[in-house]
């Protein structure tokens, strides 16, 4: 062991706690059964099986109120590991489910035995037939999938609020829809092929042109149950008739028996009644959709109402005049939507009875959305709309940034709502549908109902399909409260089918909130044909078993999760999973969603349990250490959850006293660490990669790997000691350059300037000189600090910053340029809570710009661009994402390069300053996509504006990236 190795015991939760009764037991302490283990691992390989308490205890929750632990998961590769799995389980008796992204809201992505990551090796899209069409493999993020086809002016029918987290295999399988989808774009309608493995291990793709006689050759005793199922659902015009009466609304409850009746072969039948199987029929390694047109331009208004009632009552006036989507939220949703960036505050006072239409049009061209908006101002003359807060307009408008902030605030419903219930409450999404001429009536009676047994939920929903969800939080580990639960949906269960023939579940399909009331919506003869069919599918009942059918009327109410309260920071996550494709360690170790969820485990164990012990011996890397501290989770997180923030708590936690004292006593001698640093790295070069990974690997091995960076060939030379001489008395602004600026030189193989000499020149060019202070030796934005959670040190530097940076400001009156984006966003923000009361005064006069807000904004209009490169890649960085101001570093590489691509799967390279030295793997993981896009292709330039960024850039892609003011300087250059 290390010699300064952390004791796990420094992360014990230090709250007060009563174990609770959903909580692991201390037989699984140790995680998977031996000989499961054993098993698996001999068929599938060490790596493909997660076996620890602490895997099993990440993958045990989704985003439903339900948590299941799995004796063991397995992250699946290819088809042949799926094969082999399923040929596995039947072999011994044992009961499999898939999941992806974990987003389900209903328990789907749960399962009590064998789980399979189907997500971390399952991306990818293909685009076909110039748009038209795309092969989409189901680990794919609908966002990502669109992104591939905006290019062509297309896009998926299904639009679920999710669509930035959830994946393709899940949306299929689920038959999720969204805000625009409806009946006809959801995925049974636009599906052209799929290719999935039944339970026997048989691979079928329906898209073959031989797909029925392969079936028929592989499965003939399942071809004949299913012509055998379509003949007798047929014959019973009474069933057909209430099984195409029942999909004129939205409804993913049970299994689309209709898939009988649209599919002429055993295939296509198959290809229907897999969407929306919910993994309880096959695997779904592959989907081709239809894609539809992407209608660019775009009006839309938020129109608020006296009323829940009276907002439905517009609804088909809306749809009427030719509304896309019309989305209703209740005065709940609202209030609680305030939390999420871009909200108006004052919808905070909003009357509780208020509620509001999001209404949208999309149109081909200009004249068809002015026909649109016409009908629209019809519609709007006739309403008795009501203000009852300043920020309200009640009108329509085309600003996409207004029209973002919109949606922003709708697709946060769950999140929203769910953050700002009362801590240590269970959250419930409901979802139903209803005729859409009845949604007022259904509104009211909802309303009344919630009101009976004690809830005041929020509202919302696709009212212009019917469609609401409401949200209830109660506390599961109290029984009276979940007997009102129980009660409660006895009631909505019957209100829905007897008074409004509606449907129980409209896009999140059954789940296992819904599976004991599936009978009461289709009755006994539709109910015992999906039986039917699991039994012609699934003999063995090896996949998912109880998500979709389930005899048990209470089986909505076993393995409801508690929620224990956790750090304040943290507390509010509903475990939604939207933060998760962000996350820079998601494919290595853990994700923000499944960093609470350990933590929440720890809360349920008595203290000192060994179920406890282990999750701790496992949190400090899997959590703390391989968080790149990004935070690119907050903005993912409707809500703003910044578990990076929670993870430098964890670091401080973790450091002794003496490593405190050692990091303060770095920061009050910055100037001789930075003059050091920058001596080593000339040394390096003299002394030779070789040499230095031998001794930086041994001392890693010897002190500890999060303390001593790993020498990697990547790092460049040292900068020149001393920086470009400019003049203070015509300067505009102050340049100041980043402390990893002055202790690295450029990329190899770089003749031109220096960066600081760049960043000087190219502002002199445009008439816009800067001044570089003579003391900025010594200086940091404080993020070396901040970033591994040394407080004191921390202190010392931002305070220190900010009293230099207002005397060189002349108090504020000059702006402050900085030149790597990491340290902007340290300067302009993080430093802010660490500050005296004084410095945080003078820290409100400071105007602290990025460099590339700079050049593109200050710079760029007044140069001349004489040469450019033909291609450009660009990275940008999260810390430009924090800063907003990623459309700089296109426009500027725009200047310099004919083609400027930013890569679909750009993320957060994780280098993190010095994270990707200690932790190599974690800037492996975090760049694998981006960097296959980026060398699939040659480009003459490789543009980022962050020096440690750029270095792990390089050694993700082997290619070469410098500062894009570099490459400014050199396009515009006389």
């Amino acid at each position: 062991m290390p010699l300064l190795e952390p004791k796990p015991q420094a992360l014990r939760p230090k709250a007060k706690r009563s174990p609770a009764p959903d909580r692991v037991p201390e037989l699984h302490a140790r995680g998977t059964p031996r000989q499961l283990c054993e098993e698996l691992t001999e068929i599938l390989g060490p790596e493909k099986v997660l076996s620890k308490i602490s895997d099993l205890v990440r993958y045990a929750s989704d985003a439903s109120p339900y948590r299941f632990v799995p004796q063991v998961v397995v992250v699946a590769e290819d088809i042949d590991d799926i094969s082999t799995i399923l040929s596995y389980a039947h072999g011994k008796g044992r009961e499999v489910v898939f999941r992806a992204a974990g987003t389900s809201l209903n328990g789907q992505a749960q399962g009590e035995d064998v789980l399979v990551d189907v997500r971390r090796h399952w991306a990818g899209v293909e685009v076909l037939d110039g748009g038209a069409r795309a092969r989409i493999r189901p680990g794919t993020t609908v966002v990502r999938a669109n992104a591939a086809l905006a290019p062509y002016g297309r896009v998926l029918g299904p639009d679920p609020a999710s669509a930035v987290a959830c994946t393709i295999g899940g949306v299929v399988a689920n038959n999720a829809s969204g805000m625009t989808a409806g009946t006809t774009r959801n995925s049974y309608r636009t599906v052209s092929s799929l290719t999935f493995v039944l339970p026997s291990g048989t691979v079928v793709d329906t898209g073959a042109p031989d797909a029925d006689e392969e079936l028929a050759r592989a499965e003939p005793r399942l071809c004949a149950e299913l012509l055998a199922l379509k003949a007798e659902i047929e014959a019973d015009a009474e069933l057909t008739a209430r099984i195409r009466a029942k999909h004129t609304i939205k409804n993913t409850n049970g299994y689309r028996l209709d898939a009988f009746l649209d599919g002429a072969t055993p295939a296509e039948i198959l290809r229907g009644l897999m969407v929306g199987s919910e993994g309880t029929f096959g695997f779904i390694s592959e989907v081709v959709f239809d894609t539809l047109p992407l209608d660019r331009e775009v009006s839309t208004g938020l129109l608020f109402f006296p009323s829940l009632p009276a907002a439905a009552e517009a609804v088909p006036l809306f749809n009427e005049a030719g509304a896309l989507a019309v989305e209703l939220m209740d005065g709940n949703t609202l209030r609680a939507s305030v939390s999420v960036a871009g909200v108006p505050a004052d919808w905070a006072g909003l009357p509780k009875e208020t509620a509001a239409l999001l209404v949208e049009f999309r149109a081909p061209d200009p004249a068809a959305l002015d026909a649109y908006e016409r009908a629209a101002g019809t519609v709007l003359d006739g309403l008795d709309l009501v203000a009852p807060v300043a920020s309200v307009e009640n009108a329509f408008t085309r600003d996409p940034k207004r029209i973002s902030g919109y949606w922003k605030a709708r697709k946060a419903f769950v999140t929203a709502v769910g953050g700002s219930r009362p801590s240590g409450t269970t959250l419930i999404t409901e979802d139903f549908a209803v005729p859409p001429g009845r949604l007022a009536e259904a509104c009211a009676s909802l309303l009344d109902l919630q009101s009976r047994h004690g809830f005041d939920a929020a509202v919302a929903g696709h009212a212009a399909h019917g469609n609401l969800h409401f949200l209830l939080a109660f506390d599961a580990a109290d029984p009276s409260d979940v007997e009102r639960y129980a009660a409660f949906m006895d009631e909505f269960c019957k209100l829905t089918v007897e008074r409004f023939d509606g449907s129980l579940k409209a896009e999140h399909a059954t789940g296992r909130n819904i599976a004991p009331f599936l009978e009461l919506e289709w009755g006994t003869r539709a109910t015992e044909l999906m039986w039917r069919v699991k039994e012609a599918l699934d003999p063995g009942g090896v996949l998912a078993p109880r998500i979709v059918l389930d005899r048990d009327p209470q089986a909505h109410l076993r393995g409801l999760k508690t929620i224990p309260s956790v750090e304040p920071i943290a507390d509010p996550c509903i475990e939604c999973g939207f933060c998760e494709p962000t996350c820079p360690s998601h494919d290595l170790t853990t994700t923000p969603r499944q960093r609470i969820v350990l933590r929440r485990e720890m809360m349920r164990q008595a203290h000192g349990s060994p179920v406890e012990a282990r999750l701790l011996e496992s949190y400090g890397y899997d959590a703390v250490d391989t968080c790149a501290g990004d935070s690119t989770c907050k903005l993912a997180c409707p809500v703003g959850i910044d578990t990076g923030a929670l993870m430098k708590e964890f670091r401080h936690e973790r450091h002794s006293p003496r490593e405190e004292r050692i990091a303060a006593l770095a920061a009050r001698n910055f100037r001789a660490v930075e003059a050091s640093a920058r001596l080593a790295v000339a040394a390096a070069d003299r002394i030779g990669d070789r040499v230095l990974e031998s001794a930086t690997g041994l001392a890693r091995r010897v002190v500890r790997p999060d303390l001593v960076p790993e020498w990697l060939p990547e790092i460049p030379g040292a900068a020149a000691r001393r920086l470009p001489r400019t003049h203070r008395p015509a300067a505009v602004a102050v340049y100041y350059p980043a402390c990893v600026n002055r202790i690295f030189g450029g990329p190899d193989g770089h003749t031109g300037p220096s960066l600081p000499e760049a960043v000087v020149a190219v502002s002199a060019r445009a008439g816009k000189p800067v001044w570089i202070p003579d003391d900025v030796a010594g200086t940091c934005c404080a993020t070396i600090w901040h970033s591994k959670g040394y407080a004191r040190g921390n202190e010392v530097m931002a305070n220190r910053i900010v009293e230099a940076a207002w005397g060189w400001t002349a108090g504020g009156r000059l702006p402050l340029v900085v030149d790597a984006s990491s340290c902007t966003l340290g300067i302009a923000h993080e430093v802010v809570p660490y500050l005296t009361d004084d410095n945080r005064e003078l820290h409100g006069e400071l105007t602290v710009v990025d460099s590339l807000v700079w050049a593109a904004d200050e710079l760029l209009p007044r140069l001349e661009v004489r040469r450019r490169v033909a291609s450009a890649v660009v990275h940008p960085t999260c810390s430009m994402r924090h800063l907003g101001d990623e459309d700089r570093l296109t426009a500027l590489a725009g200047a310099c390069a004919e083609e400027v691509v930013v890569p679909a799967d750009a993320g957060c390279c994780a280098f993190a300053g010095d994270r990707g030295m200690l932790h190599p793997e974690l800037t492996a993981s975090a760049t694998a996509r981006e960097a296959a896009e980026v060398t699939s292709r040659p480009f003459d330039a490789h543009l980022s504006a962050n020096r440690m960024c750029e270095i792990g850039m390089d050694r993700a892609t082997g290619r070469s990236y410098r500062s894009v003011l570099l490459a400014l300087e050199r396009a515009t250059r006389p």
